[in-house]
């Protein structure tokens, strides 16, 4: 992996936000126009009643960190509650959850390092994805029992 020349500035209007593939949950990946290799970092902000997939990484470790409101995250068994300006770090090979059970959207900051390449837009490498999703990746986790997530199309 490379490292960037010089620096990349990243304002507001410059995000680009998109619902996820799979749980339709609006983000905004900061580091997509700077051709970084080394890291990843997204915006994720979370509608009351939602969650995002259960994942885990082959390399990459990842912090959470809670911008707005009360974050919810599922790491293996246990369920963290993070309060504003609070941070998780997450090994690679962790099963990992960000959800959100509460009638408050919230706004988390994930970043992770090293980018896991493989999986960017564009790879023309076909990844075994039950690496990162060993179970169904859109199992809610027990606190969201009775909710209906992601949105039908």
């Amino acid at each position: 992996m490379k490292a960037i020349q010089g620096y990349h500035l990243i304002k507001p209007e410059d995000l680009f936000w998109r619902p996820s593939n799979l749980m339709k949950i609006p983000n905004a990946d900061y580091l997509e126009r700077t051709g970084s290799e080394n890291i990843g970092a997204r915006l994720w902000r979370l509608p009351p009643k939602s969650a995002n997939t259960l994942h885990k990484h082959i390399r990459a470790e990842e912090f959470y960190f809670v911008l707005e409101g009360t974050g919810r995250l599922r790491v293996g068994n246990e369920t963290l509650t993070v309060p504003r300006y609070g941070g998780v770090l997450v090994g690679p090979d962790q099963l990992r959850q960000v959800f959100n059970d509460t009638d408050a959207e919230v706004l988390w900051l994930i970043i992770g390092a090293p980018e896991e390449l493989e999986f960017l837009q564009g790879s023309k490498s076909k990844m075994d994805l039950s690496l990162i999703y060993p179970t169904d990746p859109k199992q809610l986790p027990k606190e969201l029992a009775g909710v209906d997530w992601p949105p039908k199309a």
